[in-house]
């Protein structure tokens, strides 16, 4: 693995960025990971575990944000503490290697998830546990190699464009399952009429589970250019020093952190704010398949066009987040969300902002009923505002952290992310289970964004020195 001399000691140094082959090898890393959260936690086997593994879509649901709040819960444990060690060791893809390893072990798994096999449930909700974990950890690391990657000036393009590619990869694997592999049990044929490959049986959901796998092989075959051509930091201290060292610098930066108002306040709102995106994702599709009664062809579609949106929305969030700045970019994305949760929250299958409408005519075709077109115009909303949302709070924190201790930074930025990520999906695990309604679990999620906007309006947004 070859590695950048690079500002990361502290020393006032020129930092020489790499080719355009290894920012353009960095950026695949988000294709690559961005499989697992269309394909497992949101479009398809969520959905799939929800329907036809779990009881019932509501058990499903509960059951499915109970495993996430674990996952999330572990994720907030570890990660300024992996981050601080990172940042003391000096390198960063032997982590994105190890978790990489979890991901590849967690995701294969869920092959074993058969329909209508409540024995199976414990494995699948801990090996998506185990996945999310893996994925999580590797994607602080890999967040962490920015600075040395493009100029301060760029940072916020990088970010966007790495976000843009990641959804289209979704959209490729999403078409790939659609198209080839998952199939309607009733017709035994993909969404675009063929036989399911490699003999897939519809019936046991075969091309549904197979997303288990799938994801493992695309994330081996699609992070080998960032090991390969991505340069990385340079190797400091040996694991030993390097976790006392760390340690040490952790202690630190939180004692510190009140000191630093602006990026302790940020880090605040980041932790309400995406507990609202990552539930909103994560149940989106459930919520749509208890609602219409969606299978993996319709919410499959519905994935893809929302990701198209999001491709348009991350990239051009990119551009304005060098022109405007992310706080702005992560401010009005905010708002799209919010005002199109509560969009959503209003519509049912027989009505759209308490007007009645026709409602879906079972085998009917393709989006045919109002509700269904207004969920998907939605959904497209939604993904054309997460993506710059997320996208423009890494750049945030890039501009709001010192740059000896970025992973670190990365680090609490993740915990932030995920120390309270369990208690969305707990909450709405516990009221569709206390209230046995969809509706009134995804209902809370308003009260995250009106928080994180509410919190984001005290965060004085500079363009730090400390970064290049």
């Amino acid at each position: 693995m070859t590695v950048i001399a690079s500002a990361a000691s502290g020393a006032d140094i020129p930092i020489h960025y790499p080719p355009r082959s290894a920012v353009v090898s960095w950026i695949f890393f988000d294709w690559a990971a961005q499989p697992y959260f269309t394909l497992i936690t949101t479009f398809v086997f969520a959905p799939y575990f929800a329907s036809f593994v779990a009881p019932d879509p509501a058990a499903g649901q509960a059951l499915w944000g109970f495993a996430t709040a674990a996952a999330g819960l572990m994720i907030a444990l570890m990660s300024p503490i992996l981050g601080a060690i990172a940042d003391a060791s000096g390198r960063r893809k032997p982590w994105i290697a190890g978790f990489g390893v979890l991901l590849v072990i967690g995701s294969s798994l869920m092959w074993f998830g058969k329909p209508g096999d409540p024995s199976i449930i414990p494995t699948l909700l801990l090996s998506y546990a185990i996945a999310s974990v893996g994925v999580e950890f590797a994607t602080v690391f890999n967040n962490a190699m920015m600075p040395t990657l493009v100029p301060p000036h760029r940072i916020g393009r990088l970010s966007g464009t790495g976000w843009a590619t990641g959804y289209v990869g979704g959209i490729v694997s999403l078409v790939l399952v659609l198209g080839f592999l998952a199939a309607n049990p009733e017709t035994g044929r993909t969404l675009f009429g063929f036989m399911p490959l490699f003999g897939l049986d519809p019936v046991t959901h075969e091309g549904d589970r197979i997303t288990g796998p799938l994801t493992a092989i695309w994330f081996i075959l699609f992070t080998l250019p960032m090991f390969l051509l991505t340069p990385d930091y340079p190797a400091k201290l040996p694991v030993r020093a390097a976790l006392r060292e760390g340690l040490t610098e952790l202690k630190q930066t939180l004692s510190q952190l009140p000191k630093q108002k602006s990026l302790a306040t940020f880090l605040l709102a980041n932790m309400i704010y995406t507990d609202g995106l990552i539930s909103l994702f994560s149940f989106g599709g459930i919520y749509a398949a208890g609602t219409f009664g969606w299978h993996t062809i319709q919410i499959g579609t519905f994935g893809i066009v929302a990701a198209i949106a999001g491709v348009f929305g991350a990239w051009f969030g990119g551009v304005l987040d060098d022109r405007i700045g992310p706080k702005r970019v992560i401010a009005a994305s905010m708002l799209v969300l919010l005002l199109a949760l509560a969009a959503i929250l209003l519509v049912d299958r027989d009505s759209i902002l308490f007007v009645k409408v026709a409602p879906p005519v079972p085998g009917g075709p393709l989006f045919a009923g109002a509700a269904e077109r207004a969920y998907l115009v939605l959904g497209c909303l939604i993904g054309a505002a997460g993506g710059p949302l997320q996208a423009a709070s890494r750049t945030m924190l890039i501009r709001l952290a010192p740059k000896d201790r970025i992973a670190q930074c990365f680090g609490l930025f993740a915990l932030t992310g995920k120390v309270t990520s369990f208690v969305g999906p707990l909450l709405i695990g516990v009221v569709t289970a206390v209230t046995a309604s969809q509706k009134a679990g995804m209902a809370l999620l308003v009260v995250f964004f009106i928080a994180g906007l509410v919190l984001l309006s005290r965060v004085r947004e500079v363009r730090s020195a400390t970064i290049g």
